[in-house]
């Protein structure tokens, strides 16, 4: 019989947050108390904003229903770390639909994990391993979720960084958004060392160390994070233009290529055209291409249209005779 009315409380919410009713006499009989009891409970939740439905009749009984406001929800064991394991296993990875917000929740999360429940996750984590078609490196998710409580508290880090050409600092920093490109993580952050803003990619940054000093945020240039890292990667990267036909539905075609090398156009009912702007290395541009597994027709660039027939003459010998 739980005694305790708090608990008593937590305990009967969990139970209706389970997408079931539940007549009285089963509440009852679950927290050890008469139905008069379960009455009186289900008015506090009521009173503390929770929409609890009550259907009248031989099977009648109580549910949680939507409401207003995102009620805070309460998880036993399996299903914290249910959630956790899954959260963890996008965040490592910068899959599409997987933004800042999923990552906020996994720090969240794992900030009032008990430690036992901590280490369950990291063991099933640590035993699995995902199939995941993102190009992106994988991260540790307790870097994305110590960087995302910094965000989120506007808290200043310091962290380890490597740069492109191997160049090893330590920055300190008054980060502002994470950014999922959906093959990667970047920081939009302000380094004070250098009193400027800069761009991040998270799988470079090691020992992040969230300072515990607060800051007022400051004004993004462009006001939005995403934008800030367009223009940044424009900046730093030599773009150029693809233009490629495919011998496939235009639908087809968007399954097999990523989201982030273009969307093609229909020419007609079995070819499409994609045009878009790439700055990865031609080469793994062609890759990209060849493992649609589907017949398509390089326009330009002439760099591109040539790597596809070394890179095709070179398969075929390498199948032998």
């Amino acid at each position: 019989m739980t005694t305790d009315t708090p608990a008593r409380l937590l305990t009967l919410l969990s139970l209706l947050q389970t997408p079931r009713e539940w007549p009285g006499g089963e509440l009852a009989e679950r927290l050890g108390v008469s139905r008069r009891t379960v009455r009186r409970d289900i008015d506090r939740l009521r009173e503390l904003g929770y929409p609890v439905q009550a259907t009248m009749g031989a099977d009648g009984g109580y549910r949680l229903v939507a409401g207003k406001a995102m009620p805070p929800l309460v998880l036993d064991d399996e299903e914290a770390v249910a959630i956790a394991v899954g959260l963890r296993a996008g965040a490592g990875h910068a899959l599409a639909g997987v933004d800042e917000a999923s990552v906020r929740a996994l720090a969240k999360l794992e900030q009032v994990l008990p430690s036992r429940l901590r280490h369950r996750v990291s063991t099933l984590q640590a035993a699995t391993t995902p199939l995941t078609s993102g190009d992106g490196a994988s991260i540790a998710p307790e870097i994305l979720t110590v960087m995302a409580s910094t965000v989120a508290g506007h808290e200043r880090l310091r962290f380890a960084y490597r740069a492109g050409d191997g160049t090893e600092s330590r920055r300190l920093t008054e980060p502002y958004r994470l950014v999922s490109t959906g093959r990667r993580w970047y920081l939009v952050a302000y380094d004070l060392d250098r009193a400027d803003w800069r761009t991040f990619r998270v799988d470079r940054v090691a020992e992040p160390f969230a300072t515990g000093a607060r800051f007022a945020p400051r004004e993004l240039p462009t006001g939005d994070a995403a934008e800030y890292l367009r223009r940044s990667m424009q900046r730093h990267q030599e773009s150029y233009t693809i233009d490629v036909t495919f011998d496939a539905p235009a639908e087809t075609v968007a399954t097999k290529v990523p989201a982030w090398l273009g969307t093609p156009e229909p020419i007609d009912t079995t070819t499409c055209r994609l045009r878009a702007t790439a700055t990865d290395p031609v080469e793994w541009t062609a890759v990209r291409l060849a493992m649609t597994g589907v017949e398509f027709r390089v326009r330009e660039p002439a760099e591109l249209a040539e790597f596809v027939r070394e890179l095709g003459g070179r398969l075929v010998r390498g199948g032998g005779e």
